[in-house]
């Protein structure tokens, strides 16, 4: 269902809930560049089914890119600080008044945030990445200090194997060795609404590592 929650600030933010339940630990899920739309709602219900209550923030406000040059200027236009700082903290903290901890998943554009939510929200108390590195100005992945997940395509023009080595050795330098795992296959492996690039077996394997991480961690 769609609700209202808090900002730091005070402002509202709309977001989707899914609910397992008082007392279950809960996840933020972080949008892919396309908007709100129903591959990430329905993320956030399969976390529901495996037990933990989540919460997916609308970043875009309500708008849901139909084509990649329209989800190309909407993450242009994106207030990453704003959202980091505000809606996903936001988003966290409202999952705190059901759930003893909460995490962050997030994907492409997502998973860029879900690492700045890792470094810059507090309250987080894990993190899943799948394919998004932040510019290392605004999120250093070098200062996560909590159990970090990540899930990456070695076919991946954007987030490619080499910033991949980028970020696990940052990450061991500073003493903080993070699970990494990739994957023979595409960037969006895992969003079935785009066939041209899903692979079942390989989303798969990595949802079942994510709930294997975060039943250990949360």
């Amino acid at each position: 269902m769609m609700i209202d929650f808090k900002r730091p600030d005070g402002s509202s933010c709309r977001g989707y809930l899914a609910q397992a339940g008082q007392g279950r630990p809960g996840m933020v899920v972080i949008q892919e560049w396309w908007g709100l739309n129903a591959q990430i709602c329905g993320i956030a219900d399969r976390l529901a089914a495996a037990g933990y209550n989540a919460l997916a923030p609308d970043l875009f406000k309500g708008r849901i890119a139909q084509d990649a040059d329209e989800a190309s200027h909407m993450m242009s236009g994106l207030d990453f600080s704003g959202a980091t700082h505000e809606d996903i903290r936001g988003a966290v903290r409202h999952l705190l008044t059901l759930s003893p901890k909460v995490g962050v998943m997030g994907f492409c554009m997502g998973g860029a945030l879900a690492i700045a939510s890792a470094v810059h929200v507090p309250e987080v108390s894990a993190a899943v990445c799948f394919y998004g590195i932040p510019p290392r100005d605004f999120a250093d992945p070098a200062q996560i200090r909590i159990p970090f997940q990540g899930h990456f395509a070695r076919h991946d023009a954007w987030c490619t194997p080499a910033l991949v080595n980028e970020i696990t050795s940052a990450m061991v330098a500073a003493g903080n060795p993070p699970e990494i795992y990739e994957y023979d296959a595409e960037h969006a492996f895992f969003n079935q609404m785009r066939p041209e690039v899903y692979d079942a077996e390989n989303s798969k394997r990595a949802w079942e590592r994510t709930l294997t991480f975060l039943k250990h961690h949360l």
